[in-house]
């Protein structure tokens, strides 16, 4: 059944794509789903383009502006993006499969992914994983033709690819260092490292100027945030290691299903501990998927992780265990893993319909919840709004609380205004703090919401008002536990300087 299968995608392959393409992007404009807080978050960074933000590098915001300028600011065409990169990858995806072993292979290979949640996931939801998966893909289909091929001009393009990956995720950084691992565990190879890899490394090089650049003019804030991932001064108990342990492992079972979680982890082990008797293309896609998703099982069990984090490093592995199957190996396995992965996607996709169907909207067992509550909100501060007599007009927004508050009132208010966000601690903790404050506001009114009681808003904030006062509140009409106080703040005297700019003037 499965050769048969094969068959017909081998067969069809363009069309397949074509097809996949615009099923996807047709339920991107009938779903009627919100855009989640790191969607909006993005968004509004696309909005001030620049070489790199707070906690991320530029593609992901360079790519939303894009499709925005052509398509406007809707819900879909700020997701549009991942069909495209997501198409994009999957052609990648499976022609470098064929290049290493043959198309049978190729077509396992797009079948089992195709099966996983994840890569639904990354076709619908517009953050940083979708350029990621794409960019990192090509690089591979790209290393691949180098190495094994002989084609000079390819390793231009890999670099060109990683360099890419770079600027969507700082992860990407594995890649050269990958390389250079299995270009060093054969002497052979030593000789690549005195021109070919040298012209695959000078993209990467040029794309990182920027972001160092960047970072050096801004206090280091991205790598400040990225090293906050690794170095942390909470010491956690035995029991909560235990405990964001499992939750990440339970994630791979979610995203990847059950039975291809459990079986790209074991085959993963398998083959990289008998890495010497595979051949050298397997060698190379050990190096680039297996071995780090290993090394991220053991940094998953001394420190807290995220569960997305891993996620290209099983591309290779679905790569490998195609090609096992040609051997005759985890042929049962994935059979079953195929029946499962399909049912999983099936029913993610009708999940709007179903919650909707079966009155389970805001229930615990809701998960779209998070994708449908965010026009409720802004709908309800607006209403709240225009019933107080406000007799003072606001002349900009700020909000107390999290990003999130700030990036989905910024993308759902009427015309999108600009939202600040007043960060109550002093520091930088998100993009908000590293932008300029509304200081060209001086002297005008602002429309505060926030997420805290209104008898814990600071008193730094009161006090840079001439006068500040609460004029309602708005529930969440799916959440009647989450209420936000309303304020007008009227007369501002001035804005706390950003703790970038203090340590900038300091050292001036």
């Amino acid at each position: 059944m499965l050769i048969k299968i094969s068959q017909v995608i081998n067969k069809n392959i363009i069309s397949i794509l074509a097809s996949l393409f615009v099923l996807r992007a047709s339920y991107l404009f009938i779903n009627g789903l919100d855009l989640i807080g790191d969607e909006t978050y993005y968004w509004d960074w696309s909005r001030k383009l620049d070489w790199c933000y707070y906690s991320k590098p530029p593609m992901v915001a360079w790519l939303i502006r894009l499709f925005t300028e052509l398509g406007g600011n809707s819900a879909a065409v700020v997701r549009l993006p991942t069909v495209f990169l997501g198409t994009v990858f999957l052609a990648y995806f499976y022609a470098t499969t064929k290049a290493i072993y043959n198309a049978q292979a190729a077509a396992l290979a797009l079948l089992i992914l195709l099966a996983t949640p994840i890569n639904l996931i990354a076709n619908f939801i517009m953050t940083i994983d979708a350029p990621l998966y794409c960019f990192w893909m090509i690089s591979l289909y790209y290393l691949h033709n180098g190495l094994f091929k002989n084609n000079f001009q390819s390793w231009f393009w890999a670099g060109l690819a990683s360099g890419a990956a770079l600027l969507s995720k700082q992860v990407a950084v594995v890649i050269p260092l990958m390389l250079v691992g299995y270009l060093l565990t054969d002497k052979q190879r030593y000789s690549l490292f005195k021109r070919e890899f040298l012209i695959y490394l000078a993209p990467i090089m040029v794309c990182m100027i920027p972001i160092i650049l960047w970072n050096q003019n801004h206090d280091w804030v991205m790598y400040g945030h990225s090293k906050g991932h690794f170095v942390t001064a909470e010491k956690l108990s035995l029991i909560k290691k235990l405990s964001q342990t499992f939750s990440v492992l339970l994630y791979q079972l979610l995203l990847l299903t059950p039975i291809f979680a459990i079986l790209l982890t074991i085959n993963s082990f398998k083959l990289t501990l008998k890495l010497k008797k595979l051949s050298e293309q397997e060698q190379f896609l050990v190096w680039m998927g297996p071995v780090l998703l290993i090394g991220f099982i053991a940094l998953n069990c001394l420190q807290k992780t995220q569960g997305n984090w891993p996620m290209p490093f099983y591309f290779t592995g679905i790569i490998l265990l195609s090609g096992q199957s040609q051997l005759g190996l985890w042929q049962k396995s994935i059979k079953y893993g195929l029946i499962l992965g399909y049912l999983m996607v099936i029913l993610t996709y009708a999940l709007p319909v179903l919650i909707k169907n079966f009155n389970l909207q805001n229930t615990a067992i809701d998960p779209t919840y998070r994708f449908r509550h965010t026009q409720g909100f802004v709908n309800s501060i607006v209403a709240e709004s225009q019933k107080q007599s406000i007799d003072a007009k606001p002349d900009f927004f700020l909000t107390v609380g999290h990003r999130y508050l700030t990036s989905q009132l910024a993308f759902y208010l009427p015309d999108h205004p600009q939202v600040y966000r007043y960060e109550d601690k002093g520091g930088v903790y998100s993009q908000y703090e590293v932008w300029p404050g509304p200081t060209q506001f001086i002297g005008k009114t602002a429309f505060v919401i926030s997420e805290l009681n209104g008898k814990n808003i600071p008193h730094e904030l009161k006090d840079i008002f001439t006068h500040f006062r609460k004029v309602g509140e708005a529930v969440n009409p799916n959440d009647n536990t989450k209420v936000y106080t309303l304020f007008i703040g009227e007369g501002l005297k001035s804005w706390p300087a950003k703790a970038v700019e203090q340590k900038q003037n300091e050292a001036e």
